[in-house]
């Protein structure tokens, strides 16, 4: 009866549509089915917190996700509100009660021998756009810069002779960030054929064949076209090199404060996820290479 009532007055005073009045009644009746099941003495009204914990819990066990648990969860809390205001219960169970939190999705990275492959074998045409597409994947993958870095440099953020790029990230905040041979010879090969084919407009370091400053657009299509070459994945994008880029370095012991500067993140949780991606890399290594894994 008490289900009935709070479907009427969401109707009635709350203006509800018939899609969410059913969705809130099959979640109240869901939720009521559940406690009868533990207690046929059980009621609304006798119920307690733990009743409900137990519920999310089972929730869980049957493989819902946060976000279908929430949203059943977020109905019984506007039931019990409502049934304590019109003094229908003595006591409001789901008070205080806190859902299962999202699960953010693992970082995205392409596999080291894919990347190898892309720049050792596939990337080795010699016409302008071949040479600066190659550089623009090591700059990526090899610095681990965000698309509007990348694109932000200009021929003095770069410093051939102590190798590292002064890169401008979020907040106008400057960080140093140092390469190695591969990119410095790729660095130089470019910058030597941009030079003599192209007549620039700026300093900028990447250019188009107009010598206009490549924008952010168009990196991302020079870099969806590249991992097109070797990926299947949906995401095809420079922020999967920046993730390829952090998860390589942890994954060949590079220290997690390291890696935090490298990138420019103001905090150590950011960071953090990628250890969760080279945990369940080796989780599957594990599998792979133990005997009775």
């Amino acid at each position: 009866m008490m289900v009935k009532e709070f479907l009427n007055y969401l109707e009635a005073e709350k203006n509800y549509s018939s899609l969410t009045l059913k969705s809130y009644g099959e979640d109240l009746r869901a939720f009521e089915s559940y406690f009868k099941t533990l207690n046929n003495h059980l009621s609304w009204e006798s119920i307690d917190s733990d009743v409900i914990r137990d519920w999310m819990e089972s929730m869980m066990d049957k493989g819902n996700n946060a976000t279908s648990i929430n949203r059943r969860l977020s109905a019984l809390r506007s039931f019990y509100r409502f049934a304590l205001s019109r003094h229908l219960v003595e006591h409001d169970p789901a008070h205080g009660i806190v859902g299962p939190k999202k699960s953010k999705p693992l970082p995205q990275f392409v596999k080291e021998s894919e990347m190898d492959r892309l720049l050792d074998d596939l990337l080795t045409g010699s016409l302008y756009k071949d040479v600066r597409a190659r550089t623009i994947l090591i700059l990526l993958y090899e610095a681990g810069l965000r698309v509007s870095e990348l694109a932000g440099l200009d021929d003095d953020s770069v410093d051939m002779i102590n190798r590292q790029l002064k890169v401008t990230g979020k907040r106008n905040k400057q960080r140093m960030i140092p390469f190695g041979e591969e990119m410095k010879k790729a660095l130089d090969r470019y910058v030597e054929l941009r030079d003599r084919e192209i007549e620039r407009e700026d300093r900028a370091l990447l250019v188009t064949e107009k010598g206009v400053r490549m924008n952010t657009g168009q990196i991302r299509n020079e870099v969806k076209r590249c991992l097109s070459m070797v990926t299947t994945m949906k995401k095809r994008t420079p922020h999967v090199l920046r993730h390829s880029f952090a998860t390589a370095m942890l994954n060949h012991e590079a220290g997690l404060e390291s890696v935090k500067k490298l990138l420019g993140h103001q905090s150590l949780a950011t960071t953090e996820i990628y250890t969760h991606t080279t945990f369940e890399q080796l989780k599957k290594v594990y599998r792979k290479a133990h005997p009775r894994a």
